[in-house]
């Protein structure tokens, strides 16, 4: 929901002192606060962690996947050279 909302000088000076300490910006500072007063702490506060899911992508031992670019650049050349004969 998006709204406005008018704060007191001593409550807009409390929020930004508290984004300045933990880095986090208004929405997330403000959200939390009102959290915590409206009796609501029993509820997750952060999003569930992102998780990666492992994928086996069948390439055999041995074969560096972080060189795949050098490999493919190695195999164009070979057949260039084929290509020309060499």
């Amino acid at each position: 929901m998006r709204t406005t909302l008018t704060l007191d000088p001593d409550v807009a000076a409390r929020l930004d002192s508290e984004m300045k300490r933990s880095g986090e910006g208004m929405k997330a500072v403000v959200n939390r606060a009102l959290r915590v007063g409206l009796g609501m702490t029993d509820k997750p506060v952060r999003p569930e962690p992102f998780r990666v899911a492992p994928h086996d992508f069948g390439f055999r031992p041995g074969v560096d996947l972080d060189r795949l670019n050098q490999l493919v650049d190695e195999l164009d050349a070979e057949e260039a050279a084929r290509k020309l004969g060499r």
